[in-house]
């Protein structure tokens, strides 16, 4: 039986990048594209494409692709970084999903069609228990409804942890989940009137499991239920572009979690991976191994550093 180190199940897009010469404009304005790339979208995608340059063998599933060119675009690409795609079939009569970014260094803008994905009938695959018992570990998004739910369960029903990303503290991934991780975005969309310290100590009352909270370049926040709230400032780097970075922050988790890293090394080579992904583009494609992190790690040396849970910020 063949076996994977990641089962990867969630949102699976092509993308088209365009990167601007200068910051994005306002209603009615201008902005000069500098460069057009293909590009990988997805939360689950983007992660197994980095996990696979990390070195790790993964099977990935998730919504339907397109019959289209760039659905068997998208179908090459996945094969080329040597991920396990048995799963994903073309389907006829479907355009699959697509997104557009535009990035202007400081920020990034997403047009896509994810509303038609997760509307009306279902249009992702039901996962098969099987495929998680040949994994040890296990990496779901949440939306895909009652199947991303099937993950979790078949997850904690064979042993094996899974990590997920923005759900709400009373979901049933969340609670279940060997790490939560919760971006600034989702924050200011699901608990736009929570202070930060307030928000987190109710996230870590739930969660079974480590529970992250990422800002960008801003300090990173994680702890464990009944252990004190810690901050990780990420490294500066010179950034040329960041679509991707949390999805690469949680194939940082992933790695550490399978390779038994305390909390702080995994949110520490996390972070420096995300980075690291910051400074190329398309920086998933062209993502780090796991050697040139280690080597990034060397030459930087950042501090964890313990933080007051009274501390409050939005």
């Amino acid at each position: 039986m063949q076996r994977f180190d990641v089962y990867a199940y969630g949102v699976i897009a092509a993308s088209t990048l365009h990167l601007l010469s200068q910051p994005f404009p306002p209603s009615e304005g201008y902005a000069e594209i500098e460069r057009t790339y293909p590009m990988t979208g997805g939360e689950a995608l983007n992660s197994s494409i980095v996990l696979s340059r990390l070195g790790l063998r993964v099977l990935l599933d998730g919504n339907w692709i397109g019959d289209t060119a760039e659905g068997r675009w998208l179908l090459e690409t996945i094969q080329g970084y040597k991920i396990d795609a048995r799963r994903l079939r073309a389907r006829k009569g479907y355009s699959g999903v697509r997104e557009v970014v535009f990035s202007d260094v400081r920020s990034r803008t997403i047009f896509g069609t994810y509303v038609d994905l997760l509307s009306g009938r279902r249009k992702w695959n039901i996962p098969r228990k099987a495929d998680l018992a040949k994994a040890k570990i296990v990496c779901v998004d949440p939306p895909f409804r009652d199947e991303s739910l099937l993950v979790g369960r078949y997850a904690t029903e064979l042993g094996i942890p899974f990590v997920t990303i923005d759900c709400p503290y009373s979901h049933e991934l969340a609670i279940g989940a060997e790490a939560v991780i919760v971006s600034r975005e989702f924050r200011r969309q699901e608990y736009p009137q929570s202070y930060l310290a307030e928000l987190f100590s109710e996230y870590q009352q739930r969660v079974g499991g480590l529970v992250v909270f990422t800002a960008g370049s801003e300090d990173i926040w994680y702890g464990r239920k009944g252990e004190p709230v810690r901050r990780f400032r990420p490294c500066r780097v010179k950034t040329k572009d960041s679509t991707g970075a949390g999805d690469s922050f949680r194939a940082g988790i992933i790695h550490g979690t399978l390779n038994k890293w305390s909390d702080g090394a995994s949110v520490r080579y996390a972070a420096a991976l995300a980075a690291m992904v910051c400074t190329s583009v398309p920086g998933v494609l062209d993502s780090p191994t796991h050697d040139a992190v280690m080597q990034f790690l060397h030459r930087v040396d950042v501090p964890l550093e313990p933080i007051a849970t009274g501390q409050m910020a939005h």
